[in-house]
């Protein structure tokens, strides 16, 4: 359990910014593999970024706690996932 603090969650998880783009454009990109969508690469870091926080909210609902680099992949390509499948509903809707 985090303690709360002035830190962010990124901060608090050892995981940069630059780290956080990084990461979050992996993770995109992986989701966009995955999804089998056509993104761009400002695109994916987005989704990947948003969605690593989408996803830890949504595991600290349950109990799940990721951290560092690979939680962090983790959660923003589950995260995107997640996000690309929204949007396809909305659309389609």
């Amino acid at each position: 359990m985090a303690v709360l603090t002035g830190e962010s969650a990124m901060e608090s998880q050892a995981v940069g910014w630059i780290a956080a783009i990084i990461i979050g454009g992996v993770a995109g990109w992986l989701a966009e593999l995955f999804m089998k969508s056509q993104m761009g690469l400002v695109m994916n870091i987005v989704l990947g970024i948003i969605g690593a926080a989408v996803a830890s909210f949504l595991f600290n609902l349950v109990g799940i706690s990721l951290g560092g680099w690979l939680g962090y992949l983790i959660a923003g390509f589950i995260g995107a996932c997640i996000l690309i499948f929204a949007a396809r509903a909305i659309r389609t809707a």
